[in-house]
Formats: structure tokens, C-alpha cells, sequence
């Protein structure tokens, strides 16, 4: 039988970084979780934990920290079905990019009772990565197949649009949207990994990388389009309003990006994860394309 006490103080380690501020998280001193962590160690015969700043967990680590949140999500869940007015409400952590979080995701998030939430912001592409060490109790993933142990389900595909100020396009795109012109107007990105508007601009001809403008917030990011810094990739639901009323126009009505998304959970915790799931999937039906156009692939986003 594993030491509760000590997996929780492995948990807290990962959390917050340190032994020091693990401690204080759960009332003890350092030297108490530094015992926990070591009796666990000999008790399982592996280190745990890499110590440096943040600490880290090896694979064994993680491992246990996997098995300690789920443990604590499905106590927690259990003591609010026979005790409903209990005041702690099981704390899940949940991965989404940060697109959809403004655009669907914390509309459906907002119809959940009884549940806390941490929320952690990463690309599609690579949340997948932090439900598989356990670092997340659900993603939004563009990943389509599950991961070993986990279900899916399919959400939808969020549809951006190549969006600039009217001054901004009159500009730069004098003649259109030619591929010279691609290839020097100022662009957007959410950040040094982003290649949505280079993937979309090289599509449609562009022969090198214009200068570019990094932005790593979704709201700045329609405010740097609308400000005519650059043009950009932006979530449909953001800038309707905006395409609407003329203060940015679709560089290409005909030509937009759907970024199709999954929704991915641990099986063991499919009756914790139910009604997030049933409010995430009712969410995104509302506020995303459910048929992806087939005369344009599907593409990656932020």
C-alpha cells in the first residue's frame, strides 16, 4: 500500500515547483516533504523527483502524479454525490488552446456545477502530450485517435479568417492578394511556434516569410488586426461582429481555415468527466463548424 501523504506531497512538488512552497501548499516543513518523497522512493525503488528549479518528475514520477490527481478527482466526486453540500468540489485539470477558450470553451466550462477547474493553455497540437503524462485530466486536442487508455469524441472544426483594417489591406494588398504582396506585407503570430498564417499565406503562393509581428494573446491579437498592424489568422467568432460593420475585412471571403478539434479524456475517468463532456460537446456544437469544407484540408492552429 503506497503512503497517501507522501503521493500527495509528490503531487504538490509538481504543482508548485519546489519542496518550499509544496510545504507550505500543505502546512509542514521542507524537511517533512523531503522525508515523504524519500520514504517513497525506497518504498517503490526509483527516484522520483529531479530536483532544480521547477522540479521535475521522471517517468516513475509522473506515473504517481497521474495516479494521485486521478485518485483525489474521483474521492472528491464520490463525497459530493453522498454529501451534495460538501464545500470541496473536485478540482480537474483541463488543456485547451487559446482560441477556443474565449470563443466556446468557457461558455460550456460555465454550465458545470460541483467542479473546480485549472485551466492550462497550449496548442492543439501538443496538448495531447500533457493528457499522456497525466499532466491534464482532459484535453481539446487536434489529436483524432485517442491516446492508450483515454476516449474522444469529435467536437467540430473553429474556422479562422485572413483579417486586416481596410487601410491596412489598401496598403498592402493594393492589387489583391497576390502572392508578392503576401510575401511582404506585415503578419501576425501567436508566438515563435505558430505557423498558421505562414501555412496559409505559402498555400496560396507567398515565396518567402514577410516580417513579423509576435502577439500571444487572443483578444491583442484581433486588436493588433484592427489596429492595422499586420494582418492575420483570427477565430471567426472573435471578428464577425468586426467583418460586419467594416472594421476588418476577409482578405479571402472564399478561403477559410477550419482547425478541426477532439476532446479527449481518461476512461477510468469517464464518470468525473461526464458532465464536463455532455457541457464541452453542447458548447461546441452550438459555436463550431461540424462539417469541415472538403475542398480545403483541415489545418492546424494555435
Amino acid at each position: 500500500m503506497l503512503d497517501y501523504q507522501a503521493l500527495r506531497a509528490l503531487a504538490e512538488i509538481l504543482d508548485t515547483g519546489s519542496f518550499d512552497a509544496a510545504a507550505a501548499r500543505l502546512g509542514v516543513t521542507p524537511s517533512a516533504i523531503s522525508q515523504r518523497i524519500r520514504q517513497l522512493e525506497e518504498r517503490v525503488g526509483a527516484t522520483l523527483i529531479i530536483r532544480g528549479s521547477p522540479c521535475q518528475a521522471t517517468s516513475q514520477g509522473r506515473a504517481l502524479y497521474r495516479h494521485v490527481r486521478e485518485v483525489a478527482a474521483l474521492e472528491q466526486a464520490l463525497d459530493q454525490e453522498v454529501r451534495p453540500d460538501a464545500d470541496q468540489a473536485a478540482l480537474l485539470r483541463l488543456a485547451v488552446n487559446a482560441d477556443s477558450l474565449p470563443t466556446w470553451f468557457m461558455e460550456g466550462l460555465s454550465q458545470v456545477r460541483g467542479r473546480r477547474f485549472e485551466i492550462i493553455i497550449d496548442d492543439q497540437d501538443h496538448s495531447a502530450e500533457l493528457l499522456a503524462r497525466g499532466d491534464v485530466m482532459a484535453a481539446v486536442t487536434a489529436q483524432e485517435k485517442p491516446l492508450r487508455g483515454c476516449d474522444a469524441i469529435s467536437l467540430g472544426a473553429l474556422r479562422y479568417r485572413a483579417t486586416a483594417s481596410p487601410e491596412f489591406a489598401k496598403q498592402w494588398f493594393p492589387d489583391g492578394l497576390t502572392p508578392a504582396a503576401l510575401s511582404l506585407a506585415p503578419m501576425l503570430t501567436f508566438s515563435r511556434k505558430d505557423r498558421l498564417q505562414h501555412r496559409w499565406a505559402e498555400a496560396r503562393g507567398a515565396m518567402r516569410e514577410p516580417p513579423v509581428t509576435i502577439v500571444p494573446d487572443t483578444n491583442a491579437f484581433v486588436d493588433a488586426a484592427l489596429g492595422g498592424l499586420a494582418w492575420g489568422m483570427n477565430p471567426e467568432p472573435l471578428v464577425s461582429d468586426h467583418l460586419s460593420s467594416g472594421r476588418l475585412i476577409d482578405l479571402a471571403p472564399d478561403a477559410p481555415l477550419d482547425t478541426p478539434l477532439h476532446w479527449q479524456w481518461p476512461r477510468r475517468l469517464a464518470t468525473v468527466m461526464a458532465p464536463v463532456t455532455d457541457a464541452i460537446r453542447a458548447s461546441a456544437t452550438r459555436h463550431l463548424h461540424q462539417k469541415v469544407d472538403k475542398g480545403r484540408p483541415a489545418q492546424k492552429s494555435r
